[in-house]
């Protein structure tokens, strides 16, 4: 079977997401984990857009061994070049340039002509071409483009030394029939399509974007850029985990194979959630938290007598356990282990001491303990590594008619007990203001958000923080069946990675 290259652009694409922002070392940590997913390409940003961005490229870049690693940017020389600058260190580099080509782009936000745009479009592949021999053209909007425009493109791009030609429909207006045929037009009327990998790049404004891309893929198109969750600009891009399973799954149709690991997918779409802060949805396909749960007393019997009656994927093939082994105060660590095992978790000991410790701490507030339990408590666990400070105690009084009050201990730099205490609007405001007199770091709060983990009232809750200092945003995110708790570990998490950057920046 051929093999569809798998383009991710959780990290580029998936970041343009209203209010998706991650800072270095979460993007950092993103893309290692997108390498052990086995994704072909990583797009890991857009260079020329700010220092930052241009900073966690080149960090990727250094890092990543096994993947192609991408650099997104405009048909303009600065960004071709700073594309180059930030992804040079890599093993395997790749300059992704791209350019309107619809008339309602070329008309309206560029204001050139047709020719203009194809001189463009072949100057600055050449350009790219001078610094590596992997580049990638996109003329944007492609959907909504003349056809015969785009075959000149393309074989204008091709000709110039583009290996891979991307057509995106960018604003999700394609049909996936109408799709189907651009893919075909483009098979048949550009001449040299033999020289490059034709892949797709599609949004889902409409709904179909996986559709979309399913349909170029039985079209010839041999790559799909995508992102984990399908996060990214609007309504989001193709959801990689519903191209890779539908390939897999509908080998019969597609008899294709793509090169990622698929146990991988529900660990790589859990830190994607968590770090940028958006939850999957309960009915999402694939990594749902009801994708494999059945209501139904004939959907159950059914899954009872033979899975495959109701179950089309085998959940342990996406990293969901099929069966969920209950854990509770009298489970020992072995058992613990275990689970942690077929979450797909492999703890180092003094880690795995850490985060059992904090599972019997639970399991004495909790009758049982879940599958979304566990994974929280080790995100919770494995985000304590290198903190400067960490929570000890803390105790709050609050009421309609009292001053809500926290106090606050703290072990701080080289193991320093420090204490102290505030008032507040409220119970959460009482304890940022008095971490905020221990640690006296300036900041200002932009963002803070609680969710449950599971149900019940013993539920464990999640807080996510955001802080801005010095215009840079930090995201905090702690876990606890308190939630005023859960709100402390979140804001010192935040502040710990400010500290942080500022320390590796220094």
């Amino acid at each position: 079977m051929s093999k569809v290259i798998i383009f991710d652009t959780t990290l580029r694409d998936g970041e343009q997401a209203a209010g998706g922002s991650l800072n270095i070392q979460e993007k950092l940590e993103i893309a290692k984990q997108l390498e052990k997913l086995g994704v072909d390409v990583i797009e890991a940003g857009f260079p020329v857009s700010s220092p930052g961005d241009f900073k966690a490229v080149e960090c990727i870049a250094l890092e990543i061994k096994n993947t192609i690693v991408c650099a997104l940017a405009r048909a303009h020389p600065k960004d071709i070049d700073a594309a180059w600058e930030a992804i040079k260190g890599a093993k395997h580099p790749r300059i992704h340039v791209f350019l309107s080509a619809s008339d309602i782009h070329i008309l309206h936000q560029l204001k050139k002509s047709r020719e203009q745009i194809l001189e463009m479009s072949r100057d600055m592949v050449t350009r790219a071409k001078k610094y590596t021999n992997d580049v990638e053209f996109s003329p944007m909007d492609a959907s909504r483009a003349n056809p015969e425009f785009i075959y000149q493109v393309l074989e204008a791009v091709i000709n110039a030394g583009a290996t891979t030609v991307n057509i995106p429909d960018t604003v999700g207006y394609a049909i996936p029939d109408e799709f189907g045929r651009l893919i075909e037009g483009i098979f048949s009327n550009v001449k040299n399509i033999d020289k490059a990998v034709v892949s797709v790049h599609c949004h889902n404004d409409l709904g179909l974007a996986v559709a979309n891309s399913l349909e170029a893929v039985k079209h010839g198109a041999r790559q799909v850029e995508c992102t984990v969750n399908g996060i990214g600009e609007r309504a989001g891009n193709a959801s990689l985990e519903e191209i890779v399973m539908a390939i897999s799954t509908r080998s019969d149709i597609f008899n294709l194979t793509t090169g990622v690991n698929s146990q991988q997918i529900y660990k790589t779409s859990r830190l994607v959630s968590e770090l940028t802060g958006f939850p999957v949805q309960p009915n999402k396909a694939i990594v749902g938290a009801n994708a494999f749960r059945h209501q139904s007393g004939i959907h159950q019997d059914g899954v009872i007598k033979m899975p495959i009656t109701y179950e089309i994927i085998d959940p342990k093939k996406v990293g969901i356990p099929a069966s969920s082994l209950v854990l509770g105060k009298l489970s020992g660590r072995n058992a613990f282990r275990e689970r942690l095992a077929e979450l797909g978790y492999s703890l180092g000991e003094e880690d795995l001491d850490r985060t059992f410790q904090a599972f019997k701490e639970l399991a004495d507030k909790k009758k049982n303990v879940t599958d979304r339990d566990i994974e929280s408590l080790v995100a919770e666990e494995m985000r304590t590594v290198a903190e400067v400070y960490r929570l000890e105690r803390i105790q709050v009084t609050c009421g309609d008619r009292g001053i809500p009050t926290a106090a606050v201990k703290l072990t701080g730099p080289d193991g320093q007990i420090l204490a102290d205490a505030a008032l507040g609007t409220g119970p959460v405001d009482a304890v940022c203001k008095a971490i905020n007199r221990l640690v006296n770091v300036p900041n200002t709060l932009t963002e803070f958000a609680v969710k449950s983990v599971t149900e019940g009232i013993d539920a464990i809750g999640e807080v996510l923080i955001r802080i801005e200092s010095q215009g840079i945003t930090y995201t905090g995110r702690g876990a606890d069946t308190d939630i005023i708790v859960a709100s402390a570990k979140a804001y010192i998490n935040a502040l710990n990675r400010l500290l942080a950057s500022r320390k590796a920046a220094a």
